[in-house]
């Protein structure tokens, strides 16, 4: 899963745990305000029914026609048995009544089913009152019931009234809270998704920065990088990290060309003065140790090569360590003896190529190697380049 799916979900769970929290608590509470409501009502029903109980000659007729829409029941106190209810009445157990039993009027729903433990209501206490909930004897409906005992009238009195209004709220209050909460679940989605993509924006970005570099283009940095982020401060650390890459790369690359600058001067600088050693070297072979003066001058001549190539190498060395040559030397230099020892060593190398030097005595001013270099890199080319 990725880290943008992962942030939405815990976001949406987080969200959905906190509202349907708020959701229980303003149900419970609620469903506890509306059964108070309906236990005051009770109590108030209650007390009418008391008041009617009080009157002489009063009968269950009376009763119910106090308080309608509210089941009301009598029962007595030492066996339980119901003397009064809506629907059924027993008017020759109420005060001051010498009636038969008969039938009262139809109750206009069914009445709610009381548990038997309801009579021993009057093992709790001198003057206990109970509220429940009950269903009815028939059908779905529930009743909220009171039920106490009254030192001022004869009897157990209970009084019901139906909780439709009740659970018809609550329910109400449920849909609106489900659609409520689906709603805000689905905002917090859309709104997550927007602000995550908004968020890790920055971190594509970087994405697409190593990918960049990945191939090969260490000249890509992070762009809009801010330090009040956390990822800016990413973003600024990794062009840091960049920017010292790219110089670590271009130092070897201009390494690497120092190296291959290197081996070609090398290779080009030395390959007269090893030519004409290895000249001198044949010259020598051929017979000079028979001649003194071709050997004198064979000695002479690797003597001065090797002393010339010691300190070809050390140019190249100091070049390699400082990128720049030894510092020219100032000083007076018989140019034309120069010029005669480059040509020496040029037919030395090459005994079969004509090479003829007039030359009048000329001192100047400058470094008698450099010369030298100068003169054999020409003569050497001159050998090279033409038959």
């Amino acid at each position: 899963m990725s880290l943008r799916r992962r942030l939405v979900v815990g976001v949406l769970v987080l969200a959905a745990i906190a509202l349907l929290g708020a959701d229980v608590a303003t149900y419970a509470s609620l469903r506890s305000f509306l059964l108070s409501r309906t236990d005051s009502s009770l109590e108030t029903d209650h007390r009418a029914v008391e008041s009617v109980l009080q009157s002489a000659g009063s009968s269950c007729d009376e009763v119910a026609r106090s308080v309608p829409g509210v089941y009301v029941q009598l029962r007595t106190r030492k066996t339980g048995r119901v003397v009064c209810s809506t629907g059924v009445a027993d008017l020759s157990q109420l005060p001051g009544s010498g009636a038969r039993p008969r039938p009262g009027p139809p109750p206009e729903r069914p009445p709610p089913r009381l548990p038997a433990t309801i009579s021993q209501l009057s093992a709790k206490g001198p003057e206990p009152t109970r509220y429940f909930d009950a269903p009815a004897t028939e059908g779905g409906t529930r009743y909220r019931v009171r039920a106490s005992l009254d030192p001022g009238i004869a009897y157990m009195l209970v009084v019901a009234t139906p909780l439709d209004d009740v659970y018809s709220t609550l329910h109400r209050l449920l849909l609106v809270e489900l659609l409520v909460t689906a709603a805000v679940l689905a905002a917090i989605v859309g709104l997550g998704l927007w602000v995550v993509r908004l968020g890790l924006r920055p971190l594509d970005a970087i994405g697409n920065t190593a990918a960049a570099i990945a191939a090969g283009d260490l000249s890509q940095r992070v762009q809009r990088a801010e330090e009040r982020t956390e990822v800016g401060r990413l973003g600024l650390a990794l062009n840091a990290m960049l920017g010292q890459i790219e110089r670590a790369f271009e130092v070897r690359a201009a390494s690497e060309e120092k190296l291959r600058r290197f081996v070609a001067d090398a290779s080009h600088e030395l390959r007269t003065p090893l030519a004409a050693i290895r000249a001198y070297a044949e010259l020598f072979t051929r017979g000079a140790e028979r001649r003194p003066e071709d050997l004198a001058r064979s000695m002479a001549g690797i003597t001065r090569e090797s002393e010339r190539m010691s300190l070809l190498v050390e140019d190249l060395l100091l070049l390699a360590r400082l990128d720049e040559g030894r510092p020219l030397a100032r000083e007076a230099v018989e140019l034309d003896q120069v010029v005669a020892e480059a040509v020496d060593t040029a037919l030395t190398v090459e005994p079969e190529r004509s090479i003829s030097l007039d030359a009048e005595q000329a001192v100047v001013l400058g470094d008698r190697d450099r010369l030298r270099q100068i003169v054999d890199n020409l003569l050497a080319n001159v050998r090279e380049h033409t038959p």
